[in-house]
C-alpha cells in the first residue's frame, strides 16, 4: 500500500536533462541541494472500499551528497490508519545511494506495521549492456535483468531539465528498488507553467529562504511497465518543485485514498564542492 518512489518520492517526487542511466554530468547534477525535509500528512479523501476512516502521519526525507561523490537518500513514512475497528501505526524506513557517474545504485526498504517488520527488500541495481541487472539479497537472493531505465535522482534531474525547457507532458521509465525491487515502472509528468508563490500560501512560509521563489506545478502518475492499452496508474503525485529538488505542497493519490503532505520544516545544507 504505501511506498517510498515520490520515492523515487519520493524517492518518486523527491530525486528525478534528458540524460542516460550514468549519463548525467557534474555540473547538472550540482544543481540539487542537499537538505532534509518534513512533511505532515493528513487524509485529503478515502472512499469506502479503502476502510480507512483516518490517517494522519509524518514524512521525512534527506537528501546528500554531489555527483562527485554519489547521491544518498534517507527516507521515512510513519502514518497511523484508523480503520473504525482498530489503529495501526505504518512505518516505511528507506535507505538508497546513487553513483550517477557509474550508473550504480543501492537500496533498502523495512516495512513495519506496529513495530514489527513486515518486509525487508535489499539489493543493488546497475547499469548493463542492454538494460539493467539488478541483484536482489533481501527477501531472497536473485539476479534481475530488467529495460533500460532512469534511477531516482536522473528521474529528477531530468524532470527539472524538460521543466527548463518548457516540456509539458513526457513519459519515462524507471527503477527505484521499490515493492519488491525486481520492476520498472512508467511514468507519465505533466509539468505547469512556472509560478510565484501566493501571498496566501502557506506552506511557502515554511520553505525558508525558497518562500518567495518559482516553483513548478508537477505531476506525476505511475503505471506498472508491462501495462497496456488506456491502463490505470498504481498511482499519482502531485507536487510544487523548485528547480534545485526541493518539493512541497505534496497529494498522493494511491487510488481508494489520497493523502496530503504540508512541509513542516526545512533545513538545508551546506553544498560541498564536486570538482
Amino acid at each position: 500500500m504505501f511506498r517510498s518512489g515520490f520515492a523515487s518520492v519520493i524517492l518518486a517526487w523527491a530525486c528525478f536533462s534528458g540524460v542516460t542511466v550514468g549519463g548525467a554530468s557534474a555540473a547538472s547534477a550540482n544543481i540539487l541541494v542537499p537538505h532534509r525535509a518534513v512533511y505532515d500528512l493528513e487524509l485529503k479523501d478515502a472512499s469506502e472500499r479503502s476502510g480507512i476512516s483516518g490517517m494522519y502521519g509524518r514524512m521525512v526525507y534527506e537528501f546528500n551528497g554531489s555527483a562527485c561523490e554519489g547521491y544518498t537518500v534517507s527516507f521515512r513514512f510513519m502514518t497511523k490508519v484508523d480503520t473504525g475497528d482498530e489503529v495501526r501505526l505504518t512505518d516505511q524506513q528507506t535507505t538508497t545511494y546513487e553513483d550517477l557517474k557509474n550508473g550504480n545504485f543501492r537500496f533498502l526498504t523495512r516495512s513495519f506495521t506496529d513495530e514489527k517488520l513486515d518486509k525487508e527488500v535489499r539489493g543493488s541495481a546497475h547499469e548493463a549492456q542492454k538494460g539493467l541487472t539488478v541483484d536482489l539479497t533481501s527477501p531472497d537472493k536473485r539476479q534481475v535483468d530488467l529495460a533500460q531505465g532512469l534511477f531516482p535522482t536522473e528521474h529528477m534531474l531530468e524532470v527539472i531539465d524538460r521543466a527548463k525547457k518548457g516540456e509539458k507532458l513526457f513519459e519515462s521509465r524507471i527503477f527505484d528498488g521499490s515493492d519488491s525491487g525486481d520492476k520498472t515502472l512508467i511514468t507519465t509528468t505533466m509539468v505547469g507553467k512556472e509560478k510565484t508563490p501566493a501571498a496566501d500560501d502557506g506552506d511557502a512560509q515554511k520553505a525558508g529562504a525558497m518562500a518567495a521563489k518559482p516553483y513548478w506545478p508537477v505531476t506525476i502518475s505511475y503505471f506498472n511497465d508491462s501495462a497496456t492499452g488506456d491502463a490505470l496508474p498504481i498511482y499519482r503525485m502531485e507536487f510544487k518543485l523548485y528547480e534545485n529538488g526541493i518539493t512541497r505542497d505534496l497529494t498522493m493519490d494511491y487510488g481508494d485514498f489520497v493523502l496530503s503532505g504540508k512541509l513542516a520544516d526545512l533545513e538545508v545544507f551546506k553544498q560541498g564542492d564536486c570538482k
